[in-house]
């Protein structure tokens, strides 16, 4: 009996501080979030010039070691 209480409480508490995460409204394609429109392509740029450069450091490694310069 005490713990079906305990059971009973905790699954009220639960559903007075969970949130819907599901939200009322659309975001605007018309006007974007520039923040993360900015992150988003900064960060793609950025893991970009790393793939170059380690792979001109690879490549720069193999020449060395075959003995191709």
């Amino acid at each position: 009996m005490l713990l079906g209480r305990l059971l009973l409480r905790t699954s009220t508490v639960n559903k007075m501080v969970s949130r819907n995460n599901y939200t009322a409204f659309k975001p605007d394609p018309s006007k974007p979030n520039m923040l993360r429109v900015g992150l988003a392509f900064g960060s793609t740029a950025l893991l970009w010039a790393l793939l170059f450069k380690q792979h001109s450091t690879d490549v720069h490694e193999y020449k060395t070691r075959n003995g191709l310069e």
